[in-house]
């Protein structure tokens, strides 16, 4: 093998690299089991799409990385989480420093009733800055980075809720990176949307994956397709198939996951 091979499988090695480890995850609510003894990886700065019909466990899976699941009363995890190999499920885990580094934008955009820019500033200030030149930059940066400063800069301080639907949903992705995570969860973000401000979503999703490593839950397989490397599919809390984008659409190995793919159940 040439010198030039060896480089171009090592930087493979390393774009495959996961980050997210699980092994044999199941969470019951109760009496109810919601994902049965899940293993996957969900490798570094791709997009990771979790598929499946409504109650199938994407979104409990999706909530085992933050552990917002811990919320939710009588809830019962099993098996092992681990992000960038620290077992996040030990008890010894700051769970808010967990969230900071795993950030979550929700299926309903969630502005704060605040200014545009104390939407930014707070969860920076929640973590301790208090610099006014640098929670300013680091207003305008997020901003930036989520395609919506040259659209709000020049009212900042206007209340959020005037914003229009994808408008703030990118306002709730810059509130989420301002805190600089490398991890991005999100939950159906561009459900609720148009489809001119889903593809601003979806062109803004594609930007942020150089940077962050992005796991998202649609129902839309079109847009599964178009943003995602990775896509797991999910039935009754189990994964059925797990692979590139491109073959679980296009080649898939089980026969559950064709016919939900090519729309004949679920």
């Amino acid at each position: 093998m040439s010198q030039t091979q060896i480089e171009n499988a090592a930087d493979h090695e390393k774009a495959e690299a996961p980050l997210i480890v699980t092994r044999d995850l199941s969470v019951h609510y109760g009496a109810v089991q919601a994902l049965n003894q899940i293993s996957l990886n969900v490798s570094e700065h791709l997009v990771t799409a979790f598929i499946g019909p409504s109650g199938c466990g994407k979104s409990t899976l999706l909530r085992c990385f933050n552990r917002m699941n811990d919320l939710i009363d009588h809830v019962k995890t099993t098996g092992k989480v681990t992000i960038a190999g620290h077992d996040i499920y030990r008890s010894d885990i700051d769970v808010v420093q967990l969230r900071k580094k795993v950030g979550m934008v929700f299926q309903k955009s969630n502005p704060f009733p605040k200014s545009i820019r104390e939407n930014i500033m707070y969860g920076l200030r929640l973590h301790g800055m208090r610099e006014s030149n640098r929670l300013n930059e680091v207003v305008e940066s997020s901003l930036r980075s989520a395609a919506l400063w040259d659209e709000v800069k020049d009212r900042l301080d206007t209340n959020a809720l005037t914003l229009s639907g994808g408008q703030q949903q990118r306002l709730c992705i810059a509130r989420a990176i301002a805190i600089q995570p490398e991890i991005l969860l999100m939950d159906e973000p561009a459900s609720a949307l148009d489809p001119v401000a889903t593809a601003k979503i979806e062109e803004l999703i594609l930007t942020l994956k150089e940077r962050y490593t992005i796991v998202i839950v649609t129902h839309n397989m079109q847009q599964a397709t178009r943003i995602s490397d990775k896509t797991a599919f999910f039935y009754l809390g189990a994964l059925v198939e797990y692979g590139n984008t491109q073959a679980i659409f296009t080649n898939p190995k089980n026969r559950q996951t064709e016919d939900y793919v090519t729309g004949r159940f679920g």
